[in-house]
């Protein structure tokens, strides 16, 4: 049995899977991810201020022309789910519990149809006034005429994004803690499980079915019981036509 063949069994004899999942997910998007060669890292010039000093909490209320500025460039794409987004959402919709732990913030795990998913980092597509707290989608920041965009109130709009500074939602920490820890089946993926306090949730863990997806090692490969080096997308479009 190929490693392929036993990760649709595993996926197929499992009911309560947990994707765990990073930059990577998404960069067949068309999404930079962060520390590559060719990430935002590497190649956000000319901005006068490293990309972890423009996201952060300080930034933002201090230099928020540059913060808005810098998010406009790199976060408010038109970026599509891709395979693996897909597949994640057609394994739910068949009836098992899927529950998606995501570091991105594009939100195109929903996009894809997922219902379940918990976005560590928060999303680009909820954004909320900093006077008065009212609501805004990512097209009225998109479409707002001035490069910082105000609310009806005259108020900052702020992106639900955790910056550098900030703590992770404690809720859904608390939700992504306790579905790794009785999940039967771990699938991390596009991740190389470098941040933190993220990464740290996988020692929640209890299983015996631990599988990684990435294209390059990572500090747990040695406790996995799978670790495919590859594409996700080539990955999931293999496994998907087996569990069909």
């Amino acid at each position: 049995m190929t490693d392929i063949q036993k990760l649709a069994e595993l996926i197929k004899n499992s009911n309560k899977i947990v994707f765990f999942g990073g930059a990577g997910v998404s960069t067949e998007s068309g999404v930079k991810d962060y520390r590559s060669k060719d990430g935002i890292y590497n190649t956000a010039l000319n901005y006068g201020k490293p990309p972890e000093e423009i996201l952060s909490h300080g930034c933002f209320f201090d230099d928020t022309e540059l913060f808005y500025r810098f998010y406009r460039d790199y976060f408010l794409g038109e970026a599509e789910p891709n395979f693996t987004h897909y597949a994640l959402a057609e394994l739910e919709k068949s009836g098992k519990q899927v529950t998606v732990v995501t570091q991105n913030v594009d939100s195109l795990h929903q996009k894809a149809g997922s219902k379940n998913v918990l976005e560590l980092h928060g999303s680009v597509a909820r954004n909320y006034c900093t006077k008065c707290k009212k609501d805004y989608t990512a097209e009225y920041i998109k479409n707002y005429p001035e490069n910082v965009p105000r609310c009806e109130c005259g108020g900052v709009i702020k992106p639900y994004v955790t910056l550098y500074g900030e703590s992770l939602d404690d809720r859904t920490v608390n939700e992504a803690v306790y579905a790794i820890a009785n999940a039967d089946l771990l699938i991390i993926g596009g991740t190389s499980l470098a941040v933190y306090p993220a990464a740290s949730f996988v020692r929640y863990y209890r299983g015996d079915n631990l599988v990684i997806i990435n294209r390059e090692s990572t500090s747990y490969d040695s406790y996995a019981s799978l670790v495919f080096h590859d594409s996700l997308g080539k990955i999931f479009r293999e496994v998907m036509k087996i569990i069909k």
